[in-house]
């Protein structure tokens, strides 16, 4: 099988971005990062400090992942930095929409996107995972990536 990643349309990528938002709310108050009522906020301000310019905004390259039916099975979010001293490009967000994970569908993608990125410049990639999202940790050490490190926290009351 083939997947692609082609560049989201204006109401595709306002449809990701608002999606996104939300979920990077969602992630730091299950992390315990931010409180419910400042998550929202928060998470709207990385948003516009990230991409003031939207889907425009400089070296960001924001695709839908489809398969060869041309069905939209998820979507990919890469910064690629052009000045990055060991040319490191940072996936801001992946993911498949539910109906095609579980099936192996996701290393594919992340194959797809180590061709796109080196076809950008990249030698390496980096990402972020929240340390609760056990599966996509699991993903990621499956397909190469290491921890560089850890951060973490003790609830004293």
């Amino acid at each position: 099988m083939t997947l692609t990643l082609e560049d989201m349309a204006v109401a595709e990528f306002e449809a990701f971005r608002e999606m996104s938002v939300r979920n990077y709310a969602k992630q730091n108050i299950m992390s315990g990062t931010w409180t419910e009522k400042e998550a929202f906020e928060k998470s709207e301000q990385a948003y516009e400090k990230l991409i003031p310019n939207g889907r425009n905004s400089s070296n960001h390259f924001f695709w839908k992942i489809t398969n060869e039916q041309g069905e939209r099975m998820g979507w990919l979010w890469l910064y690629a930095d052009p000045f990055h001293p060991q040319k490191e490009a940072f996936i801001y967000s992946f993911g498949l929409y539910e109906a095609f994970r579980g099936r192996g569908l996701a290393q594919l993608a992340l194959q797809t996107l180590d061709e796109r990125a080196r076809e950008l410049g990249a030698k390496r990639l980096a990402l972020h995972v929240f340390a609760h999202n056990e599966i996509a940790v699991h993903l990621y050490e499956k397909m190469g990536y290491a921890m560089t490190n850890i951060r973490m926290r003790k609830q004293l009351c």
